[in-house]
């Protein structure tokens, strides 16, 4: 697999992001104009290529026996904050970036600032203050004329943009560095955006004769770092295609060039990515041995998305092979990795609407204030003379002020409905995951406390993948929204149900014991056996049903959906279309209650311990 070998630790915002310091160093100029100079230039060139040389470089001009004008030491201590940033010193390095971006007057400078700042924010998950100071960012922009600080700064906006799901917005900085961009490098990095942009709006296709383009300039470039990445775009495309062995053969091919990167988070995609391969393939051992290394090559203590997969994987793995409790240990990793990397991407969402918000408030109230200014100004010049039109002209400013205070009122609107969408589906309206999770787990606590029984369904509709493929994804989507509806027809108000993702959702049923959920289940099966009659749908629809329940699970989230993962697996290599509830009691899966009418599906209680 891909070894991680002497790692150094090279910075993305978020895990994805543009690798700024290594554009950064690839941007650099270092003209030879005295000795501190000359030194500066090269500090700036081996940032990331040479860290040996570039913290020698930074130990000579700390020592003070060369002298430094003004500038200079502000460039020095940019070059500090960001030693200090690529060894995880975040915190410090934000205090000496700040003091560079308020100090200096140079505007390339502070853009420059201003860039690593943005990135180092993001890694710190601090994204309300990262999206701040990207506004600084854009508005510095426009003064500055270096094409290296400029192509860096609209990496940052571009990427940034693209985590918060600003896809037209992160398309417009791509296509922007595309066309200043002159020397083969410049391209290459545009490219990358511009493909990630794609990659994460679910645009990307290998179809597009520019992706294999964008690979060889980035190998013209000697770039290999974006080659990869862009890699593993296609790698990830020619899977979820079925092209198992494509992909396989991809990825093996280009193995020593990733591994020669001493890029943790590019080698641990690459072998999420390989792993999905094998187990797409059926070669379960490589799968799991490629998951093992994503998981032992990702950055400790941080959440991304090849992690989270990786566990998800060898939870699969480890369930199909009979292994429970090694699958029970890997799903509760997978449950803290996914959450933890969902939680990322809705803040930085949100983080992107409040500083909008607040950029646009804080200008309304700028000119609601100078209108203020205005009417005491109007009102002391006014003379006896003038005072019917001085009125006049006061009440033409108090409605303007009303009508910055609707709009303002309309702002704060707009921000809580965000935040409400941000807890929902986008497709069929429920809860998405994450909000699920936190409702869920906050409605368990209240019925540990007060002693009520709480029961747990996850539902896979049967055969999915088959509907989207034959009829397309608007049928498919049409499907999901329709057996939506008929579960929440038989819903209560107390009731939580989300959408865990694509076709497999989650329903807490609080004050509802083993005994009552039985019946509730059969309701939810035959109503969404009904959507394609009520909808005249050419296609049938069913569901599976996996059920557990607090008085044999107790009252953990993560040990409620394992139980019920458990009985769902049950019911699909049952014959589908029927539930199965998990019962601890027993020793194994067997059948227990069956329809008493002729015809009727059987509906299976699955024991498993």
């Amino acid at each position: 697999m891909f070894r991680c070998g002497n790692v150094r630790r090279t910075f993305l915002y978020g895990g994805v992001l543009l690798p700024l310091f290594l554009v950064a160093a690839a941007f650099a100029q270092s003209p030879s104009v005295d000795r501190a100079e000359q030194l500066l230039g090269q500090a700036r060139a081996v940032e990331t290529s040479d860290v040996a040389r570039f913290s020698a470089i930074l130990q000579q001009l700390n020592s003070g026996s060369i002298p430094l004008s003004h500038e200079q030491q502000l460039r020095l201590r940019y070059l500090n904050a960001f030693q200090l940033a690529y060894k995880g010193d975040n915190k410090d390095a934000v205090l000496l970036l700040d003091s560079v971006i308020d100090e200096s007057s140079n505007p390339t400078l502070r853009l420059r600032a201003l860039s690593t700042e943005v990135n180092v924010l993001g890694l710190s998950f601090r994204y309300e203050e990262a999206f701040s100071k990207l506004n600084q960012l854009l508005d510095l922009l426009p003064q500055v004329t270096d094409k290296p600080t400029r192509l860096q700064a609209m990496g940052v906006s571009s990427l940034l943009y693209t985590e918060a799901g600003q896809y037209d917005l992160a398309a417009n900085s791509a296509d922007q560095m595309l066309y200043e961009g002159s020397t083969p490098g410049d391209t290459c990095r545009a490219n990358y955006v511009k493909l990630f942009v794609l990659h994460k709006s679910g645009k990307f296709s290998t179809l597009d004769p520019e992706v294999r383009q964008a690979v060889g300039i980035c190998v013209r470039a000697k770039e290999p770092l974006f080659a990869n990445l862009i890699r593993s775009f296609i790698a990830d495309y020619e899977i979820r295609h079925g092209q198992f062995k494509e992909a396989i053969t991809l990825l093996h091919a280009n193995a020593r060039t990733v591994r020669n990167t001493h890029y943790p988070r590019l080698i641990s995609e690459f072998n999420e990515v390989l792993a999905r391969a094998y187990w797409g393939s059926g070669d379960a051992t490589r799968a799991q041995e490629a998951a093992l290394d994503a998981v032992s090559s990702a950055i400790k203590n941080e959440y991304t998305e090849p992690l989270a997969l990786a566990y998800k994987l060898l939870y699969q793995i480890e369930k199909q092979q009979g292994n429970f409790a090694a699958a029970l240990d890997y799903h509760e990793k997978y449950m803290a990795a996914d959450k933890g990397y969902l939680n990322s991407l809705s803040t930085k969402a949100l983080a992107y609407q409040t500083v909008k918000q607040q950029v646009l408030a804080k200008k309304l109230q700028v000119a609601a204030l100078n209108k203020e200014n205005r009417i005491l100004q109007l009102q002391q010049a006014l003379s006896k003379k003038d005072v019917e039109a001085g009125r006049l002209w006061i009440i033409l400013l108090l409605s303007v002020l009303a009508f910055i205070a609707f709009l303002t009122y309309r702002i704060k609107r707009s921000q809580l409905k965000f935040m409400r969408l941000a807890r929902r589906d986008g497709l069929t309206g429920i809860y998405n995951r994450q909000h699920f999770v936190t409702e869920a787990e906050r409605q368990l606590q209240y019925c540990r406390k007060s002693t009520r029984d709480a029961c747990l369904v996850l539902i896979d509709l049967d055969h999915f993948k088959v509907v989207n493929d034959t009829f397309g994804h608007s049928t498919g989507d049409r499907v999901l929204k329709r057996a939506v509806e008929a579960c929440q027809a038989h819903l209560r108000s107390t009731d939580i149900f989300g959408r865990l993702g694509g076709e497999e959702f989650g329903i807490l049923l609080p004050e509802c014991s083993l005994e009552q959920v039985v019946g509730r289940v059969e309701q939810l099966r035959l109503a969404i056996a009904s959507v394609a009659e009520r909808d005249t749908l050419d296609v049938s629809v069913s569901g599976s049903f996996g059920v557990s329940a607090t008085e044999q699970s107790g009252y953990d989230l993560r040990e409620l959906l394992i139980h019920a993962d458990d009985a769902l697996y049950q019911a699909k290599n049952t014959g589908r279309n029927r539930a199965v509830v998990f019962d601890a009691s027993k020793g194994d899966s067997h059948e227990e209650m069956r329809k008493s009418r002729a015809g009727a599906p059987v509906v299976d209680i699955a024991d498993q311990v």
